[in-house]
């Protein structure tokens, strides 16, 4: 059993337990200054609702080195606490993730609108990571990029620990060609294809982003593939990835995508309202692959309403 530490905090390890379930355990560290004489003590304080003698028996609270701590345990400030907590209930997204691709070590998925892309907040099981994980009985698959809730299309994952750096690097360089597909307004005053480029800003806990005048940091190329009436169908490639940045490009045009309940207007809609998607696709991304230099170019099956 895990009496003391002085040494935890130096070298932390990431899965001192492993997946369970598509979820990785969470960790917390134990605050300098509390009262508590045992883990239990604290950790029965901050999650009543736990049993936390059963799961010290069962060896499902570990230290940074997989180490159990145990219902005698004494509190050690600083020291990292690991352990599983079942996540709470979630509404189910009635749409499924479809695989593209699956070889050489990466996994390409189409997936849904409504489908976060990792878990975060109050989505945690009903997210592409968690439902791949679960669906190919691979726990170290990690996505090499992220696509927001609400966007559909093509997304990447990584099968192994070693193969994340080179494919998510990809990605923060910019060596990735991603063609987006988006359902918006039409105005014949307009005309394309068009560069937009802007300063997009998002401040922590605000939930939408915003322009400010000042040295752009955001760029999209727009190019109009067909007028639908009073909407039009447009092909976007972004340069940058800013937060929100093809929403709110298109939104500055005065031509908003349908279905977006962030621009112009931030409208909360309720987390079981499936009816309204924003038209909003991640039609394909190219690129020549890091570990075999191919060129590679993956395409979104799915379709926006027109």
């Amino acid at each position: 059993m895990v009496a003391a530490c002085v040494w935890c905090a130096l070298t932390v390890p990431s899965e001192p337990l492993p997946y369970r379930d598509g979820l990785a355990p969470l960790r917390i560290r134990l605050p300098h200054g509390d009262a508590a004489a045992s883990l239990i003590e604290f950790l029965v304080r901050e999650h009543p609702d736990d049993d936390w003698a059963s799961s010290m028996e069962a060896g499902e609270v570990v230290d940074e080195k997989g180490r159990r701590w145990g219902v005698e345990s004494r509190y050690a400030a600083g020291c990292f606490v690991y352990f599983y907590r079942e996540p709470a209930p979630e509404v189910r997204v009635p749409f499924e993730l479809d695989v593209l691709f699956d070889d050489d070590g990466i996994v390409v998925v189409d997936k849904p609108h409504f489908l976060a892309t990792i878990p975060r907040g109050m989505h945690v099981t009903e997210t592409a990571t968690v439902r791949l994980r679960r669906l190919l009985d691979c726990p170290d698959l990690t996505p090499a990029h992220r696509l927001d809730r609400a966007t559909a299309g093509v997304l990447i994952f990584t099968r192994t620990k070693e193969l994340r750096r080179p494919y998510q690097e990809l990605f923060s360089s910019r060596q990735v060609t991603k063609e987006y597909e988006a359902v918006a307004g039409y105005d014949p005053s307009l005309e394309f294809p068009r560069v937009v480029r802007s300063r997009i800003l998002k401040d922590h806990g605000v939930m939408v982003a915003r322009e400010e005048p000042g040295e752009p940091n955001s760029e999209t190329r727009i190019e109009l593939i067909e007028t639908l009436g009073d909407d039009a169908r447009y092909r976007l490639f972004p340069h940058t990835g800013r937060t929100h940045q093809l929403r709110i490009h298109l939104s500055s045009l005065g031509i908003p995508i349908k279905g977006d309940p962030y621009y112009p207007v931030y409208t909360r809609t309720p987390a079981d309202d499936f009816g309204n998607p924003l038209q909003l696709l991640a039609r394909a991304v190219e690129f020549d692959d890091p570990i075999t230099g191919a060129r590679r170019r993956f395409e979104s099956r799915r379709s926006l309403a027109g």
